[in-house]
């Protein structure tokens, strides 16, 4: 969410600003309009916010300037479907025209025309809403609107008329908009509901599933040596059939194996995959709109980067990486750090991601060519404030160096690096970290370093311990192990 705070603003663009006011100004004084057209503006403008439905506002449109001007109106809309002008609402017989079709004289156009006694302005949407809900075919013209007798007007009432379509269509556009941004909501609040019931509470039964599943395998290994046994006594009292009997026993132990390589490698996949769904599918997100934690204290390395590393490490080989996961040599201490679990598993699922995509071989300083790839973790004393503490992750990789404009750039959403290459991806994914990490309070970045690029993120401990004691005496332990004391 942005701050609600005004910042300065640029000289540019607040120059901007002054200059559509004073323009705007200008333009009204040219304008000239009356009293009574003034009124009627501000009563349309007035009375669209304060009806909230669509036929409403289609009343409003014609017959605010028929109480307040003396003429009548009657508004014609592009359908979305058919891109054909179709009648919803005059001043003379209201709503009971909706839905039908004009007479042949009356043509979606670019410019204002006259026919008979009647005055027809185009309408148009609001420019910067079309790439959001296309409202119409035929390019920002969404609709005419006929004003009669034409007879009683003079110019200046037809500039009238088209300034006041203009904020028909305008109106318009964002009642549609509010509309279906309506529509969107119910949807993904019942949509989430279902993901809850459907997806979320049946995968939790897996669990009980690959428990059953174990303790079979467990029973079966347990009937192999009991098996092995009787085949031993068989085979010391001599009996025929013992060769045939190891060859079934050969089997079973080597289906044995498979199976419980199999079990550990599905329930492996399963706990990665239930914490990816728990942590993106909460009600939660959907509810507020935006990341919202569930933090604990976790062993960083054992609950987060091990498990991760372990789902990638067979394809980072398979692309020739070599993988450091020192951690910078720091202890494997249990950092007083409480996160979101999920997501930040998932923050280096995505560095992980990356990493196979993008590294690249390099010479290193002993004239070998590698490619690795490296994570770290350091302690950053007061990083956050005066006694705000951060610790700093970090994976790094071989390869190009990203620039310092796209080094600044690439955590936004849809921005790529130009050493992306032909490797697929949509320049989502560390914007997902970015929105991650600030919602745990902490940054993210990218830096040049000798042989590569790190990519890394900061986050800040001390708002937790000083809500756990507890923790800042582990904390201030690890510190002290960390700089090297005893």
């Amino acid at each position: 969410m942005g701050s609600l705070f005004c910042t300065p603003a640029d000289p540019p663009q607040l120059a901007a600003v002054l200059s559509k006011i004073k323009k705007k100004k200008d333009d009204y004084y040219r304008y000239g309009f009356s009293r009574e057209q003034d009124y009627t503006l501000r009563a349309f403008f007035d009375l669209a916010q304060e009806f909230e439905t669509l036929d409403n506002f289609y009343r409003v449109a014609v017959f605010v300037p028929k109480d307040f001007l003396g003429f009548d109106c009657c508004l014609y809309l592009v359908d979305s479907e058919s891109g054909d002008l179709v009648t919803v609402c005059d001043s003379i017989s209201s709503l009971n025209v909706c839905g039908l079709k004009p007479h042949d004289f009356v043509k979606i156009s670019q410019e204002p025309y006259e026919h008979g006694d009647s005055f027809f302005v185009p309408i148009s949407g609001n420019r910067r809403l079309f790439a959001v809900k296309n409202l119409a075919h035929s390019e920002e013209i969404i609709g005419m609107l006929e004003v009669f007798p034409r007879g009683r007007m003079d110019e200046r009432d037809k500039l009238f008329f088209q300034k006041y379509a203009n904020r028909i269509g305008y109106n318009y556009h964002y009642k549609m908009l509010a509309l279906s941004n309506e529509e969107h909501l119910k949807f993904i609040n019942t949509l989430v509901a279902d993901i809850e019931h459907n997806v979320l509470m049946p995968n939790i039964k897996y669990r009980v599933f690959f428990n059953i599943v174990d303790k079979k395998i467990k029973e079966l290994a347990e009937e192999l040596v009991l098996f092995r046994d009787h085949l031993k006594e068989a085979r010391e009292q001599g009996c025929s059939y013992a060769s045939s009997v190891e060859k079934i026993e050969q089997s079973f132990a080597k289906t044995l194996t498979e199976l419980q390589k199999c079990h550990v490698d599905i329930e492996k996949h399963f706990r990665n995959t239930s914490l990816f769904l728990e942590s993106l599918l909460r009600r939660e997100h959907f509810q507020k709109g935006e990341l919202v934690l569930r933090r604990r204290p976790c062993n960083f390395a054992k609950e987060i980067i091990e498990p991760q590393l372990e789902r990638y490490r067979a394809r980072l080989e398979r692309q020739g990486i070599e993988i450091d996961d020192r951690l910078g040599g720091v202890p494997d201490e249990d950092m007083p750090l409480a996160v979101d679990i999920g997501l930040i598993s998932q923050v280096y699922a995505n560095f992980f991601s990356n990493a196979e995509k993008y590294c690249a071989e390099v010479v290193d300083h002993h004239g070998n060519r590698r490619k690795f790839m490296a994570l770290g973790r350091a302690l950053l004393p007061d990083y956050f404030g005066p006694g705000k503490d951060g610790v700093k992750f970090s994976v790094f990789t071989t390869g190009p160096h990203l620039s310092g404009e796209e080094a600044k750039l690439v955590f936004e959403e849809g921005v790529r690096g130009d050493n992306t290459g032909n490797n697929p991806g949509s320049g989502h994914g560390l914007h997902f970290v970015k929105k991650v990490i600030e919602v745990h309070g902490g940054e993210v970045g990218c830096e040049q370093v000798p042989l590569g690029n790190n990519f890394y993120f900061i986050l800040p401990i001390q708002s937790f311990l000083e809500e756990n004691g507890q923790e800042r005496e582990n904390y201030e332990r690890d510190s002290h192990l960390i700089s090297g004391g005893v």
